[in-house]
């Protein structure tokens, strides 16, 4: 059942996506007297759509290629590749026959609603729940760092206070983009000590496998106790009851859960012996770890307070506008990360698979609406590329022909939409293996 729900909340948020970024090609050709043929959710690839029908003039329908959509413009040299249309006299209904500046914002009206849509959203998750936050103030026993973090040397326990001499208020800027794409130093407090930390340059391509926890964990580190044991457990068997306190694992002292789950990663599939507190009493248990590194129980952990900050209408469209700039400003440092080395491509990239796994298995419409959000950006940013076949190779040739003062020959555009179709085509192959492969490597 998750994984249908995880399906089905990706097939809706890009659906969603591509029915209004093709709106606004279609909004904005209409407006200037352009005829629009269809309008397609998905690619009817080889004029086999699963459900179509006609409506002033439009073929509107869904094709059986989920790889995005389009809307079919007259007179205009598009992934249909109908060029037959072309071959005789410029229509005045045409898209051909319109200015080049008209034509550059029907072109560049698609990528402006994923801007708009990507902000809007934003906006509203702020209106409704505000911005919710630990203050680094208050992680009063510091970071739980995951492997990479170790690796550059981080410890648990230390109170990361400030990024490149910045001090931070925010528990969450410490995995934030600043940090991560930057080449960031962390001005690091451990004990009586002081030190400054450099993020790796490559550290995205670690993350892109292992995830944003194997750098630092979302949650600070936090004391625990014993809430429940699952039935049939070894720690059941063993004789752990909720109330407990582990104060120790085969004689290594234990006060927060990440060393709780350290002893036991250290030991899976042997036998520890347990020192619990119960109550004013001492008790010596003895369990088996799994092949995971568990026990069997729930922890009640001492969470960190939280803050929030409530605004008011309109003070959370700059918020909503900071929050989904960011996400496209994010993208641009990636793809320049890429190009200068810093980052391998097949570690940048992320196809549906990898965004089905960020919807996650269970309906949580703020998660659902965040990412739809983010991934809206993603498309204009991506759409914007000067790649033949994508809005931005259109809107590219536009403003050479407004430079030269006339059109590229069709023979040419012809040719270079080839080119890029091929591109896409290839790209998408490669993204989807990617996906599959990271998939199967992490199982």
């Amino acid at each position: 059942m998750s994984i249908v729900i995880m399906v089905g909340q990706l097939i809706l948020g890009l659906s969603i996506l591509v029915i209004l970024h093709e709106l606004g090609h279609f909004l904005a050709a209409r407006a200037f007297g352009i005829k629009v043929e269809k309008f397609y959710l998905f690619f009817d690839a080889w004029n086999f759509s699963l459900f179509k029908f006609n409506y002033k003039g439009v073929e509107y329908g869904i094709g059986w290629l989920p790889l995005g959509g389009y809307v079919k413009i007259a007179g205009m040299i598009d992934e249909s590749m109908d060029t037959e249309q072309l071959a005789g006299p410029p229509q005045p209904w045409e898209f051909r026959s319109k200015p080049a500046w008209q034509r550059l914002i029907v072109m560049l009206a698609g990528i402006t609603v994923n801007i708009i849509l990507g902000i809007f959203i934003f906006w509203m998750l702020t209106v409704r729940y505000g911005e919710t936050y630990i203050p680094v103030a208050n992680a009063h026993y510091g970071i739980v760092p995951g492997e990479i973090g170790i690796k550059m040397g981080l410890k648990p326990g230390d109170q990361i206070y400030a990024v490149n001499g910045v001090p931070i208020q925010r528990f969450d800027d410490l995995t934030s983009s600043n940090v991560l794409l930057n080449h960031s130093v962390l001005n690091v407090q451990r004990g009586n000590q002081k030190l400054n930390l450099t993020v790796p340059k490559g550290i995205l391509n670690d993350l892109s496998d292992d995830g944003i926890e194997q750098f630092i964990s979302h949650e600070p580190r936090t004391q625990f106790m014993v809430d429940s044991v699952m039935v049939g457990s070894n720690a059941q068997k063993a004789g752990l009851k909720k109330g407990d306190s582990i104060v120790a694992v085969n004689n290594n002292p234990i006060r927060f859960f990440d060393q709780l789950q350290s002893q036991l990663a250290l030991n899976k599939n042997k036998a520890v012996v347990l020192l619990i507190k119960r109550g004013s009493d001492t008790v010596h248990l003895t369990s088996n770890v799994t092949a995971e590194g568990t026990i069997g129980f729930s922890a009640k952990r001492d969470l960190v307070k939280e803050d929030t900050i409530k605004y008011g209408f309109l003070a959370s469209l700059p918020i909503g506008a900071s929050k989904a700039w960011g996400t496209f400003t994010d993208d641009a440092k990636g793809l320049g990360k890429v190009f200068t080395g810093d980052v391998k491509f097949n570690k940048a990239v992320s196809g549906p698979v990898k965004i089905a796994t960020m919807f996650g298995g269970v309906i949580d419409w703020v998660r659902f609406w965040s990412l739809v959000g983010l991934l809206s950006m993603v498309l204009a940013f991506t759409n914007l590329l000067p790649i033949p076949a994508l809005d931005g190779g259109h809107s590219l040739f536009l403003l050479i022909e407004m430079i030269k003062g006339k059109p590229l020959s069709d023979k040419f555009l012809e040719r270079a939409q080839i080119v890029g179709f091929v591109l896409l085509i290839t790209l998408m192959v490669f993204v989807f293996g990617n996906d599959i492969f990271k998939q199967i490597v992490k199982h």
